[in-house]
Formats: structure tokens, sequence, C-alpha cells
């Protein structure tokens, strides 16, 4: 596959890039380190001063683990597949420059190709790392535009902020459309999102290809079966509850839709055991060269 021509910008574990950062404060320390992760892929750890954790894959630039008190909020498919070619499914998944169907691959490229590391620091004893993704071979085969995305994450005590960055570095404009496809450890049953209610809905569900428009008139939206939902024009903030005795507010900046997924049946083995809860840009985004788009998103456990 083309993706795995792809050439790293530095070694993923000899790079001074790659190094380990402490800040003490007493005797906890903010750290992000380099590892293998599952199928060899190189993996970044970030661990708070207060013990939270998340682990990044450079592969897609997918989150996979978000800790807080030895407990993942995230989930990750058991048929996940970790060779460097198929998509994790699971975590953060990035959808770009494409969400959903189009004219190019599902979801686009973004995550599955690998993204090189930019820099690791501690910002007022948070662990920061930022990784970038550029146009190459494998992306212009299907996507002919240059551009530059910057992925930021940090992690403090019970949160877990992303910052995506992406630039037209093109001579020619070109739009986009984008989301994080967020998987959150749940109980289905129990799991239900706050904040929707009054929003301008398309329900995939009947027909992917030709969603059925309507209005949220739910004021708390729970996933009785099969769910696939965008939400337009959502607000800046929703509650997850996840069914496991957690409650994570989704924030944002950006992000000006908000999608609802589970497969239920059609994912047999793992449906049970999560939601998706994804901030997204449904309508798309238009940059003339040297024009950039910021979205940024903020998960908080209580």
């Amino acid at each position: 596959m083309a993706a795995l021509s792809m050439t790293w910008s530095c070694s993923p574990l000899t790079s001074s890039k790659f190094r380990r950062v402490n800040r003490y404060s007493g005797m906890a320390f903010a750290s992000v380190k380099s590892t293998e992760g599952l199928g060899n892929l190189p993996k970044v750890v970030l661990t708070s001063p207060h013990g939270s954790e998340a682990e990044l894959y450079l592969f897609g630039a997918c989150v996979t683990s978000w800790k807080v008190d030895s407990k993942d909020l995230l989930f990750v498919r058991p048929d996940a597949v970790f060779n460097g070619q198929k998509p994790i499914s699971g975590g953060i998944p990035h959808c770009f420059p494409q969400f959903g169907p189009g004219p190019i691959q599902q979801h686009g490229f973004g995550r599955n190709m690998n993204w090189s590391l930019v820099s690791s620091e501690s910002v007022k004893e948070k662990p920061v790392v930022t990784v970038e993704l550029r146009d190459g071979p494998y992306s212009r085969a299907m996507w002919d535009y240059s551009f530059h995305a910057l992925y930021k994450i940090t992690l403090d005590k019970k949160t877990l902020s992303t910052e995506l960055t992406v630039k037209n570095t093109d001579n020619k404009p070109f739009s986009f459309t984008t989301a994080l496809h967020t998987y959150f450890s749940a109980s289905v049953t129990g799991a239900s999102v706050n904040g929707l209610k009054g929003c301008k809905t398309l329900n995939k569900v009947p027909d992917p290809t030709n969603p059925v428009e309507g209005k949220e008139e739910r004021d708390v939206v729970t996933f009785p079966g099969f769910v696939d939902c965008v939400y337009l024009d959502a607000p800046n903030e929703l509650h997850l509850d996840n069914g496991l005795g957690d409650k994570i507010s989704i924030k944002n900046t950006n992000w000006s839709d908000a999608v609802l997924w589970n497969p239920h049946l059609t994912m047999e083995q793992s449906y049970k055991d999560f939601v998706c809860v994804e901030n997204a840009k449904i309508g798309t985004v238009q940059l003339e060269p040297e024009q950039s788009w910021t979205a940024v998103q903020h998960l908080t456990v209580a």
C-alpha cells in the first residue's frame, strides 16, 4: 500500500524530537516519552503530574488511550488492526480531508498516514505533543493539493485537549470536511448525551447517501439501536454520561457540528462497550493559498 512508502522526517526512536520531558513538582512529573506500540508502531505516551495518561500513535495521529485515575475513557475496538496500513479503529481517529463517503476514500487519508513529531514539551506542568502531516504522493494520488496539518495534544489532570490546524500551502484554493471520530468507553444501554435539543439533524440510518432532515426534540439523546446522526450547528459544549459512572464534558471551538454513532448489531462483538460522540465540520472549509483553519476540542471528566 502506498501509505507504507511514506518516509519519516525523523527516526521514531532515536531523534531528539522524541525526547522525554520531565518537570518535577514534588515527587510527580510531567513526561513525554516514545516507545513502540502494538505492531511495533511508534507511539508517544504523555503522563501528567497528577497521574493521568494519554497514548498517541503516529500512524494516523490517533489518540488511542486517555486514562484518568487509571480508568480509560476511550475505547479501541477489539477488531482494531495495528499494521500501519489499515486505520486504527478506536480512540480519536481523524477524518480528513473528507468526512464520510465522497470522491475519495471513506473519511479521507489523514487516519492512515504516518504523521511526524514536531515537538514535545511541558507547559505549566502539562505534557504537550505536536505532530504534523504534509501532502505526499499517497495523498496527492487522491487529493491533489499541498497542505500542512498540525495537531497538538495537551494532557491535564482531568482534561485531554486537541488543536487541529490545517494550512493551504498550495497556489490554488481547496476545500475539505473533517471530524474527530471519538470512541468513548460506555455502556451503550446507559449512555446519553445532553445539549443537542433544537439542533437540525441529518439522520443517516435509513439511507447514508440520502439522510433524512429533522430537528432534535429530546433533552437527552440515547442510543437505543443503530445510531448515525449528524447535528448541524451544535452548541460548543455537550455532556456525555457514559453509563459507567463518568460524566464527560465535550467542549470545542470552531467544530461547528456533532455526530453520534453506534453500529448496534452490525458490530455485535463490541457495540455495547462504546459510543461515538464526534466533533465535526460537515460543511466545507474553504481555504485560499496561505490561509489556515483551526479547531480545538477539550474533553474533561468530572
